[in-house]
């Protein structure tokens, strides 16, 4: 069975595979906001210290395990111990539920490429009214590029509890997404191993060409300066470090199982330690490669917001008091404006609610994340760059290859368990298991292209894997630790690559890294404690801005059930084997 495994055609394959899983859309859209964040440059210094004591020792357990197990999660934790097996349940689990949401964020990603054609570009100006006498009201109150994400590409409802019906535009790009995927993972690692070149390395490219445009927009340098311009201290913020770990955490993918997966094709003799140290450094190297794409955009946002406003503030006095033009420039517009209030308080109190504080450093201080940076943020500034078609194909043709990269991690974690078992494999073939799997997710995804798919989304994106990838490293780390046994593993290793383990990991695998999870994973459950009730953001369109609103008591027990599904996989699946056992010895014992 061992000879009849599948492997990769070679090393660079694997590797390549574990760089397009680990690097997705959070280093383009979570990295540079927890920087903005965490004072700029300031935020390297936690980042790289939980790379080391975290980041690097999990990944290299994970793909260890997986190389010398040569199977998927559930069957490499069975291997170690039967009462063990949930945990590679509960990866799975997890990884179930991320495809479930991941590939809407492909679909959007189909939907603006496809809008990126048109000229001009569908969110840079706001559509006409009904009447066709002025603008769309919600699009006046917001910006064309809120009005196109809320109102056009979700049709979001007012609240959660207002499903609304399924956009079938966005339906469409999601079953499209989910055919690509099948496609490339229709023959494992064959098919899955030539589509890794592509979804690896032509996100650099992309990035490469953004960074020397970037670099030459008007207002670059504001960026990157406040990026590199360190806040010494954010270093004594304990949310800082926590954010770190959490990022490097998430970031390499560790506890989905897919990592597993990838190593089980692997050759025996592989240098598994080595392609961790790759994997690891590359992943944190695009992280800081992005961020200073993403903050020379940043800058010239920023700077083009704030010459915009002094403009239109400049062009305000100047017909209020009939003054010179000229007169009012942008160094001394300050001055001015407290002269004219000495000289002339009634006139300035009349238009003194139209008058606005400019302040570049409060658009760069503006931080957001996710969805927000990707679709509002990014082609506010796409928009009115030169040949903007050009540069909005780029950026959504970027974003589908690292988000195609992701799945092909996500449904390796699934499929490698389901064509590993003997059951499911000798009934269904490998072609129609990945299609199940895909017609499954794809059904369920659905329901995020309804007007109410976004807070759903931000659901499962919120809560869907946190805690639950928390508890699965740390049962990992013990289970090969004080389970299996750290001497025996040590053993296994320099049999199989022919390396003696140093102090360094056995110190991060036995003590510090178990540490460091139940830190933050006792973190986290305070945070959801101490919170209260939890929240949610909403578009409200007579404002043309986002509402907090309480969740309603269904979507808090569907949140809930989120976290103990995937959680409780472990005892529950450890009590049933115990159960199991009791029930075999007993038998055992009466037919005796």
């Amino acid at each position: 069975m061992e000879k009849a495994r599948p492997l990769w055609t070679n090393p660079l394959q694997f590797v390549f595979a574990c760089i397009s899983f680990a690097v997705g859309l959070g280093n383009v859209w979570r990295f540079p906001y927890l920087c903005q964040m965490h004072g700029g440059g300031s935020f390297l210094v936690p980042y790289v210290v939980m790379l080391v004591v975290e980041g690097m020792p999990l990944l290299y357990l994970e793909l260890a395990v997986g190389q010398h197990m040569r199977r998927g999660s559930v069957g490499a934790w069975t291997a170690i111990s039967p009462y063990l097996s949930g945990v590679g349940v509960a990866s799975v689990v997890v990884s179930f539920f991320l495809s479930m949401y991941y590939n809407i964020i492909n679909a959007w990603a189909f939907w603006y490429l496809f809008h990126s054609f048109q000229d001009p570009l569908p969110w840079s100006v706001c559509p006409l009214n009904s009447n066709r006498t002025g603008y769309e009201e919600e699009c006046e109150k917001a910006s064309s590029t809120q009005y196109f994400w809320f109102r056009k590409t979700l049709n979001i409802s007012p609240s959660i509890q207002e499903n609304g019906g399924m956009r079938w535009e966005p339906a469409l790009c999601l079953v499209l997404a989910w055919l690509v995927v099948y496609l490339c993972i229709l023959r494992g690692t064959e098919s899955t191993g030539k589509v890794v070149y592509l979804t690896a390395s032509l996100p650099y490219c992309v990035l490469l060409i953004y960074l020397v445009r970037g670099l030459t927009l008007h207002g670059a340098t504001n960026g990157l300066a406040y990026m590199f311009t360190p806040k010494t201290e954010q270093l004594t913020n304990p949310k800082a470090w926590v954010d770190a770990a959490t990022q490097i955490f998430f970031s390499l993918g560790l506890g989905f199982g897919s990592l597993i997966a990838f190593a089980s094709y692997s050759e025996p003799s592989t240098d598994c330690q080595k392609h961790a140290f790759t994997v690891s450094l590359v992943n944190s190297a695009t992280s800081i490669f992005a961020s200073i794409v993403t903050f020379s955009i940043y800058g010239f946002k920023a700077t083009f917001n704030y010459e915009n406003c002094l403009n239109k503030m400049i062009l305000l006095l100047t017909n209020s008091f009939d003054l010179e033009d000229g007169f009012l420039t942008a160094s001394n517009l300050e001055q001015m404006k407290g002269y004219l209030a000495s000289a002339f308080p009634s006139k300035y109190s009349e238009v003194f609610p139209q008058i606005k504080n400019c302040s570049l450093e409060s658009e760069l201080d503006t931080a957001v994340q996710g969805t927000g940076l990707v679709f509002i943020v990014y082609t506010e500034a796409i928009k009115n760059m030169e040949v903007p078609q050009m540069w909005s194909v780029l950026y959504f043709f970027m974003l589908l290859m690292l988000g195609i990269g992701s799945m092909l991690g996500n449904t390796a974690a699934i499929l490698t368990p389901l064509t590993d078992s003997k059951v499911i494999s000798s009934h269904l073939p490998k072609e129609a298991i990945s299609g199940l799997v895909c017609l499954v997710n794809c059904a369920i995804g659905l329901v995020f292209t309804m007007e109410a798919g976004n807070y759903w989304f931000d659901i499962f994106n919120d809560y869907a894997a946190t805690l639950s990838l928390l508890l699965i490293v740390l049962v990992e780390s013990v289970a090969v630790c004080y389970v299996y046994g750290l001497r025996r593993f040590e053993s296994d290793l320099k049999a199989m690559t022919g390396r003696t383990l140093n102090w360094y990991w056995k110190t991060m695998w036995a003590g510090v890294s178990p540490v460091l999870i139940i830190s933050l994973f006792v973190f986290y459950l305070s945070d959801y404690i101490l919170t209260g009730t939890l929240q949610y953001q909403a578009w409200d369109a007579s404002q043309g801005q986002l509402v907090t609103k309480d969740y309603p008591t269904y979507a808090l027990a569907a949140i809930g059930l989120l976290v103990a599904s995937s959680t409780m996989c472990i005892p529950l699946v450890a009590l049933g084997t115990f159960a199991m056992r009791c029930l075999k010895r007993g038998h055992t014992a009466s037919i005796a």
